[in-house]
């Protein structure tokens, strides 16, 4: 069996929902297929989330933007059969969730509000395969993908998970399933999600498990390429990568794959493929074990929207592995996404995902031990296999705020 997973783009509109019908419908053998939210729909349901949060009336004209975006799709797909029973059934859900009082749990209230994007995406698309003559059975991955109760950021409870994925994903009715990405649920069934753009991770965990020969990830992009096409000119084309590369590549932040998940594919040795829902029978870009050399160019990632938060110790005395240690605690505290972390004698420099809250008040009880200045607006810049004469040229009239070489990754802080 295959593992297909499916991004927003590739569910965008109707058209869209079809071209992903004729990729399913080219694979003969048994398929289990991971959607994600249509479109840029996540983006309007953070939103919701927030003014729900907020006890503010604005809810309803988002939910209503959220509700009516999908209309027009479903309008386009199913013509006079309007809203498939599944799909209304989700959407009064979210209503009366939108009704309830929030509760002070943030984190909570996200998981379940966000989910219905996925929910909603994956009815639509297994609908619209079954009214096409494609039958195919819709599974709700929260009844058999087990997490903590880390909500937005939840750890996969792989023991439960493998029974109920071996269970929920049996083959014996279907060649056939249509699931979501992103997201799971606590033993006690309340909805978590694995991070942002947790799809890809939720691939690789049916792949893992199931043993897939491969696992598939569609994008509009002809495979991985050597930087962001939308920031770089003159980008190549690789037509594969290592395991070990493809982990370094996204932990970095390049956004083709989400950073966790290459460990289950390696651990049983599943390839993962990179390819082109606009151009599908292309051979995309292909990810597994390599034992020999190969000689890549240089790989730029850039990730845009980044802090630099530099911490000094009051008392002027030298940064010691116990102030490295309360200040990472409290990042993990408060779900900060780090990427980078550089040492001086007094000087703690910490490079993270920018955020919505205050910085000031974020890092307020740090403020009894340390002096606290901040950057922001930055972008981290950094490039695997690089030559000298692409750093000079990378960093060439901008200013530098950090700056760290191995032998083959080179990432620096910068401002334009």
């Amino acid at each position: 069996m295959k593992v297909y997973k499916f991004g927003g783009a590739s569910v965008k509109n109707a058209s869209a929902v079809k071209n992903v019908y004729e990729i399913i419908k080219s694979e003969s053998g048994p398929l289990a297929v991971v959607i994600s939210a249509m479109g840029e729909s996540t983006n309007l349901l953070e939103l919701l989330v927030r003014s729900f949060s907020d006890n503010d009336d604005k809810k309803w004209e988002i939910f209503n933007a959220f509700r009516g975006y999908h209309q027009e799709i479903i309008s386009d797909l199913f013509g006079e059969q309007g809203m498939p029973q599944g799909v209304y059934q989700l959407f009064t859900d979210l209503e009366h969730k939108l009704r309830t009082r929030p509760s002070y749990d943030y984190n909570f209230e996200y998981d379940q509000i966000i989910c219905f994007g996925e929910l909603i995406s994956t009815r639509i698309v297994s609908d619209y395969l079954n009214a096409a003559g494609h039958a195919n059975v819709w599974v709700d991955i929260r009844n058999s993908l087990k997490t903590d109760d880390t909500f937005r950021d939840a750890k996969v409870d792989w023991e439960w998970t493998d029974e109920l994925i071996k269970e929920e994903f049996n083959f014996s009715d279907t060649n056939l399933y249509i699931t979501q990405g992103f997201m799971g649920s606590t033993t006690a069934n309340l909805t978590t999600t694995l991070g942002r753009e947790g799809s890809d991770f939720t691939a690789a965990i049916i792949g893992s498990i199931l043993e897939a020969e491969s696992v598939s990830i569609w994008k509009d992009v002809p495979g991985i390429l050597s930087a962001d096409p939308k920031k770089m000119k003159d980008t190549v084309k690789i037509g594969e990568l290592s395991y070990k590369e493809a982990v370094e590549m996204t932990h970095s932040g390049a956004k083709v794959i989400h950073p966790k998940t290459m460990q289950p594919l390696h651990n049983k040795g599943i390839p993962l493929l990179v390819k082109s829902f606009v151009l599908p029978q292309d051979p995309g870009t292909v990810i597994h074990k390599i034992d020999h050399k190969i000689e890549l160019p240089p790989i730029f990632i850039l990730k845009e929207n980044q802090v630099l938060i530099t911490l000094s110790a009051k008392d002027f005395s030298i940064i010691s592995i116990n102030d490295i240690d309360r200040v990472v605690n409290f990042l993990l505290g408060r779900l900060i996404k780090v990427t980078l972390m550089q040492q001086s004698a007094i000087d703690l420099n910490i490079v993270a995902d920018a955020w919505d809250e205050d910085l000031e008040e974020v890092f307020g009880e740090l403020s009894e031990h340390y002096k606290i200045r901040y950057n922001t607006g930055l972008t981290l810049v950094t490039i695997r296999h690089y030559t000298e004469e692409v750093l000079d040229w990378m960093v060439k009239e901008k200013d530098i705020y950090l700056e760290q070489h191995s032998r083959l990754t080179a990432r620096m802080l910068i401002k334009e």
